[in-house]
C-alpha cells in the first residue's frame, strides 16, 4: 500500500529528569492522539526510540513520533503483535511463541500450538484481541538479567534460543540478543496493576493496549523457525495495523481490489500461462495467448536496445561451476542456485546470472578504447531455487528471463553510460504505462560484521556509489537509501514503479561494478597504447520478463493496452447469417497487423458480449443484418459504451491507428462522445 506522508517533524522537546516523556509532550502541548499524535519518542542524541513511560536520569532531549510515521506505525504494529500473542495464549493455553515484529503494512508472530490454525481460529483470536483492546491494559517495560529470564521463560524454549543467541536474533527478530540488554513487556490491568501477560521483547510499545487504533488479522501459514528448513516448523498468523481507522479501511479496500487483480487468478481466466504440477513449483508456462503479451515485450524491448545502441548476444543455459567462481557469485549465490551436476568429472550449473557470460564474451579477443562503450544485451533465461515458501506466480520464480544488459565503458564515461541508461529504462516504464515511481539506492553495509558480504575497497564503493548517486539526482527524482542492499560487486539504482491501485514494485536496476572486470582481467586498449580495466555497468530493464508480466497484468487488472492485448477485436454477429460479413471484415484487420477473432459459437449475442468483456478485449465489433447491407458495424467498448453504423473502412481504420499509437489508454477514449448502449 502506498502509506500517507509522514508528519512534519517538531522541533526537539526537553524531557527533564525524572519526568516521563509522556508529560513532557503534554506539557509542551504536543497532541498524543489520533495519526499526528505522539506514540513513542526518538532521543534527539542517540536516535533510539523510547516509551512514552520512559524517564531519562539527566535532561534529555527528544522528537516526537507521530502515530502516521513509517516508525509509528512499526510500533502501533508491534504492540498489535504482542496483543496476538496474548490472546493466543489465553484461547491455546501451552502453545510455544516465537518471534512478532512489525513488517512492511502489518505484522506477523511465530508460534508453536499443538494443531494448525484455522480460519475460524482467526476470527475468535481476533475477538479476543478486541477484548484486550477494550480493557486499556498498560505496557510496561522491564530490563533484566539472563538468569532471571532464562527461569521466566523456561516454558519458552524459543525465546531461550533467543537469549542464547550470539550477535542478535536474526532478520525481524523482535527480541535484542548478543549482550544487549534484555527486556521484558508486561500487560498490567488497568485497575489493579497486576501482571496479567509478560513477553520477552525489546519494544517500544503504545503506552496501553486501548491506543492501538485498528487492526485486523488477515492469514496463517507456515514459516520455519528462523527462516531455515532445518528448523522446527511454526504457525504463522499474520495481521495489520493502522493509525486510524480510515487508513485501516483503505489498507483493506486495496487488499480486495489487489485480490480482483491477482495475476495469478487473471492468469487462468484469460489463459495467458499456468504452473503445471508435472513441472515443478515456480516455473511457468505460457499459453498462446500469453504467448502473444509476451512476444509483443520481447518485441519491443529488443528494438529499443538496438536503438540505444546495444549489440544482441547469446549464452547457454548451463555452465561449468568455475564461471561462477571466477566471477565470485558461487560464495554468495550458491543457496540460490539449482545443486551442481556432475558431468564429465566437471560440477555444471544453471546459471543463475549472464553477467560472467557476457565477460567472456568481451574477453574473446582485443578491445579497443574505440569500441567503448561497448553494450551487450540478451534475454537470458535463468534459474533460481527460490524457496516454495516465497514463489509467488510470475512474480518470484524458479525460471525466468532478462532483459539483460551489460555495458562495458572507461571510468570517465561511466557516469554518462548511467544517465543514458535511465532514460532508457523511464522511457520503457513509461511507454508500458507506468509512470508513478521513484529510485532506491542500495549501497554496501556500514555494519562492520557484514563488510565481508561485499567485495573491493573502500575506495572503489565511495566512487561508484557517488557516480549512482549523482546520476539519480540528475534525474529529478525522489531518492531512497537503501543501506546494505547492494549486490556483492558493487552498489546499484532501482526503480520504484506504483501499479494502478498505489502498490510498489522493483521494477528496472542498473548496477555499477567495478569487481568483475577485474576478477576476469578485462581490459581494452587505451588511446596512449596501455592497458585499462573498464566499468561494467549491469543494467535490466524490465527484470524479468515474468515478473514484469506479471506486474502489468495486476496493474491493468488483465485489461491490456490495445497494442498488448492477446486478441484485439472480437467480432459478434446477431445472427449466424452475418458471420460470413465479419469473416471479411476480420481479413481486413489481419491485413493491418490486427489480432482478431470471430464469436461464431452458438450462444446468444448477448452471452457473446458478456463472454468478450470477461476476457477484456479493447473493441468489440457488432454486425446484424442492416449493418450487413450498409457496410457498417457497432463499435463497443470495454467500459459499455457503443457507437452504431461505423462504415467498415473507417472501424479497421481507427482500430489500426489505434492500436499503432501504442496509447495504454482505455479504447474508449477513442471517441469521447460515445454514449452508453444501455
Amino acid at each position: 500500500m502506498s502509506t500517507p506522508p509522514s508528519p512534519t517533524a517538531v522541533p526537539p522537546i526537553r524531557v527533564p529528569a525524572g519526568t516521563t516523556a509522556m508529560q513532557a509532550l503534554k506539557d509542551a502541548g504536543i497532541p498524543l492522539k489520533g495519526p499526528d499524535g505522539a506514540v513513542v519518542v526518538r532521543d534527539a542524541v542517540s536516535g533510539d526510540l523510547r516509551d512514552l513511560a520512559w524517564t531519562p536520569e539527566a535532561d534529555t532531549e527528544v522528537e516526537p513520533v507521530p502515530a502516521a510515521s513509517a516508525d509509528g506505525r512499526a510500533v502501533i504494529r508491534h504492540s498489535a503483535a504482542h496483543v496476538l500473542a496474548q490472546a493466543v495464549q489465553e484461547l491455546f493455553p501451552g502453545t510455544r511463541l516465537g518471534i512478532g515484529p512489525p513488517v512492511e503494512n502489518g505484522f506477523y508472530y511465530d508460534f508453536d500450538p499443538e494443531r494448525p490454525f484455522t480460519p475460524e481460529d482467526l476470527t475468535a483470536l481476533e475477538k479476543k484481541m478486541q477484548e484486550i483492546v477494550r480493557a486499556g491494559q498498560n505496557f510496561a517495560r522491564r530490563e533484566i538479567g539472563d538468569a532471571d529470564a532464562q527461569a521466566e521463560l523456561a516454558h519458552e524454549p524459543y525465546k531461550l534460543e533467543l537469549i542464547g543467541l550470539k550477535g542478535g536474533a536474526g532478520e525481524g527478530a523482535d527480541v535484542e540478543v548478543g549482550g544487549a540488554q534484555l527486556t521484558m513487556y508486561d500487560n498490567l490491568d488497568a485497575r489493579t496493576g497486576e501482571r496479567v501477560w509478560t513477553d520477552l521483547c525489546r519494544g517500544p510499545h503504545l503506552p496501553r493496549t486501548s491506543t492501538i487504533p485498528a487492526f485486523s488479522l488477515t492469514r496463517s501459514a507456515a514459516a520455519y523457525w528462523r527462516g531455515s528448513e532445518k528448523n522446527p516448523q511454526l504457525q504463522r498468523i499474520y495481521g495489520t495495523a493502522w493509525e486510524s481507522k480510515d487508513a485501516h479501511k483503505a489498507y483493506l479496500e486495496q487488499l480486495a481490489e489487489a485480490e480482483r487483480r491477482d495475476h495469478r487468478r487473471l492468469g487462468a481466466e484469460l489463459d495467458l500461462f499456468s504452473f503445471p504440477d508435472e513441472i515443478g513449483s515456480g516455473l511457468a508456462v505460457f499459453h498462446p495467448k500469453g504467448g502473444v503479451v509476451k512476444r509483443e515485450m520481447e518485441d519491443y524491448v529488443r528494438a529499443r536496445h538496438i536503438e540505444e545502441g546495444f549489440d544482441y548476444v547469446g549464452s547457454p543455459h548451463i555452465s561449468k561451476g568455475g564461471l561462477f567462481e571466477t566471477s565470485g557469485h558461487l560464495p554468495y549465490y550458491e543457496d540460490t542456485m539449482f545443486p551442481a551436476m556432475d558431468l564429465e568429472n566437471s560440477k555444471y550449473y544453471l546459471k543463475a546470472m549472464n553477467c560472467p557470460m557476457h565477460n567472456l564474451i568481451f574477453r574473446s579477443r582485443g578491445r579497443s578504447y574505440r569500441e567503448l562503450p561497448l553494450r551487450f544485451f540478451e534475454f537470458g533465461s535463468v534459474y533460481r531455487y527460490e524457496k516454495s515458501g516465497v514463489v509467488h506466480g510470475l512474480t518470484r520464480v524458479r525460471g525466468l528471463t532478462m532483459d539483460d544488459s551489460h555495458s562495458y565503458v572507461t571510468a570517465e564515461q561511466a557516469p554518462g553510460e548511467i544517465r543514458h541508461l535511465m532514460g532508457f529504462v523511464l522511457g520503457l516504464l513509461r511507454d508500458f504505462g507506468l509512470d508513478d515511481y521513484y529510485l532506491e539506492l542500495s549501497t554496501r553495509s556500514d555494519d562492520p560484521d557484514k563488510k565481508d558480504k561485499f567485495i573491493g575497497s573502500d575506495e572503489e564503493w565511495a566512487v561508484a556509489t557517488a557516480v549512482l548517486e549523482q546520476a539519480a539526482k540528475d534525474s529529478g527524482l525522489e531518492l531512497v537509501p537503501d543501506p546494505g542492499g547492494a549486490a556483492f560487486y558493487g552498489p546499484k539504482i532501482s526503480v520504484q514503479a506504483r501499479d494502478a491501485i498505489g502498490r510498489t514494485w522493483q521494477m528496472s536496476t542498473i548496477q555499477y561494478d567495478f569487481n568483475q572486470p577485474a576478477r576476469f582481467g578485462l581490459e581494452y586498449t587505451s588511446a596512449d597504447g596501455g592497458r585499462q580495466q573498464p566499468v561494467m555497468i549491469h543494467s535490466a530493464k524490465f527484470g524479468s520478463i515474468e515478473r514484469f508480466f506479471g506486474v502489468l497484468t495486476e496493474h491493468y487488472a488483465g485489461a491490456f493496452p490495445a497494442w498488448l492485448a492477446p486478441v484485439q477485436v472480437v467480432g459478434i454477429p446477431i445472427t449466424d447469417e452475418q458471420v460470413p460479413y465479419l469473416t471479411d471484415v476480420a481479413l481486413k484487420l489481419r491485413a493491418r497487423g490486427l489480432r482478431v477473432e470471430i464469436d461464431d459459437s452458438d450462444d446468444r449475442m448477448q452471452k457473446k458480449i458478456r463472454t468478450a468483456s470477461k476476457q477484456k478485449i479493447p473493441f468489440v465489433l457488432i454486425a446484424g443484418g442492416t449493418d450487413a447491407e450498409a457496410g457498417a458495424v457497432s463499435f463497443r467498448y470495454r467500459d459499455g459504451s457503443q457507437r452504431n453504423g461505423v462504415p467498415v473502412d473507417e472501424a479497421v481504420e481507427q482500430v489500426a491507428a489505434w492500436v499503432a499509437s501504442r496509447s495504454n489508454l482505455d479504447p474508449s477514449a477513442l471517441d469521447p462522445s460515445a454514449g452508453s448502449s444501455g
